[in-house]
């Protein structure tokens, strides 16, 4: 073995401690021979990409840049929308295309291309122009890196299970996650020390997050591929309602899907618990260093934990994820109605706990969908999950009414409710873990 091969199998075997010999479930013995280079690529692939995501976050980098730009409101709050629902909606239309794809690594490597140009729009429009026509520009390029993104989630599962065998893919996404957040700790911390510069340091997060992609997508593209069936290419809405089906057929795709539905409080709440702890300081500066720097923190400890856990049992990770989940929110309006939220340490404390459930809830959902279906229908359940899920997101408009009317506490109270019923629901899920 010659020494760069054997120095990847040596990090291979210190990241995955797979010591059992059952190393090749559920891939061909093909991939099994490529799966120390393959898991590197993906951990090194996925790793750039989630720090790129760190770097331009919707609800926190891209909101304080449209701020500062002098964006109306109206257009700083379509930001979230555009991005989850332009993520996750066209999914459904997308996966029997990309099913038509011997090998899908080059859809997932070509939008990582894309994103990395949806965020060189943005970065052109923060450098080139101000007020509405910012905020139109950077939502045009959201739009694009959004598209993209939602190309990438329905090849990435697929090439996934295709590439690294079963007891390896949480821990391979949660080794990327947990590098990444390195990152995004670095920005974070850049943020709070260098708090003059913030607009520059944002622009510069900005190129580095278009630049990451880009070398994402490099990276992935020499992954080695099995070529893959390709029956049922084709494309449009026969295609899509083919799809639904598998809701009818499958119960527990249906019960996945809303007990991952109820689980999306984890990634809504935070702005709310954000609004709680502002009030009428103005700390604007320090308040996004600390809200990058609290949610890069819990991805570090938590992204290889949940992963190694999600490899044993994805379906407890839901149900654990949905009960830190509540607790944290719990934890925030606790702290409100002590009078606690404007110390330094008690909403950090507390979005650190969302964060490190949100985290498991997006390793879980990964792990268990990859893992509950074999590769003839994988990309499709990925397709309707995601824009079920897309659906609900576009909905969470009805929230920020809730908040308007009865303030950020009653949502959050809402979001921890929905939380505690996602555990329950992934309660009934079937163990699909054998290890």
């Amino acid at each position: 073995m010659s020494e760069p091969r054997a120095a990847v199998r040596l990090a291979y075997d210190a990241l995955t401690s797979e010591d059992d010999g059952r190393v090749c479930r559920d891939i061909s013995d093909a991939a099994c021979n490529a799966q120390p280079q393959n898991f590197l690529r993906h951990a090194t692939a996925l790793g750039l990409s989630k720090a790129a995501d760190g770097l331009s976050d919707p609800k926190l980098v891209l909101s304080w840049l449209m701020t500062h730009l002098g964006a109306p409101s109206a257009l700083v709050g379509l930001l979230v929308p555009v991005r989850e629902a332009g993520a996750l909606l066209p999914q459904l239309f997308t996966a029997a295309r990309i099913r038509a794809m011997a090998q899908r690594k080059w859809a997932w490597a070509g939008a990582a291309v894309g994103q990395g140009i949806g965020a060189a729009i943005i970065l052109a429009a923060a450098l080139l122009t101000d007020g509405a026509l910012a905020g139109g520009i950077i939502l045009a390029g959201l739009a694009v890196l959004a598209l993209s993104r939602s190309v990438a989630s329905v090849a990435y599962k697929d090439v996934l299970g295709k590439t690294i065998a079963k007891g390896q893919r949480g821990t391979v996404t949660g080794v990327a996650a947990s590098w990444s957040s390195l990152v995004v700790i670095g920005f974070a911390l850049v943020l709070i020390f260098f708090s003059d510069a913030r607009a520059f340091i944002v622009l510069g997060a900005l190129a580095l997050a278009a630049g990451a992609w880009v070398l994402a997508g490099v990276t992935f593209a020499g992954l080695a591929e099995d070529t893959g069936a390709t029956e049922g290419g084709g494309n449009g809405w026969h295609a899509a309602i083919a799809n639904l089906n598998y809701l009818r057929e499958d119960s527990q795709l249906a019960r996945f899907i809303l007990a991952r539905g109820l689980l999306t409080s984890t990634a809504l709440a935070p702005p709310y618990l954000v609004v709680l702890a502002a009030g009428d300081s103005g700390a604007a500066l320090e308040g996004l260093g600390a809200l990058v720097l609290a949610s890069s923190l819990a991805a570090l400890v938590s992204g290889y934990l949940w992963g190694r856990l999600a490899d044993r049992s994805a379906r407890q990770v839901l149900i654990w994820t949905g009960i830190c989940g509540a607790a944290a929110m719990v934890l925030t309006l606790t702290f409100a109605a002590l009078g606690l939220e404007a110390r330094f340490w008690a909403m950090p404390l507390a979005l650190f706990g969302l964060m490190v459930a949100h985290q498991g809830v997006r390793l879980g959902r990964a792990t268990y969908l990859v893992d509950m279906t074999g590769q003839d229908r994988r990309a499709a359940y990925t397709a309707i999950a995601n824009t079920v899920i897309g659906v609900i997101l576009l909905a969470s408009g009805l929230f920020g009414a809730v908040a308007a009317l009865f303030g950020a506490g009653a949502t959050l109270a809402v979001f921890a409710a929905m939380a505690a019923g996602g555990a329950i629901v992934a309660h009934g899920l079937k163990e699909l873990g054998d290890g």
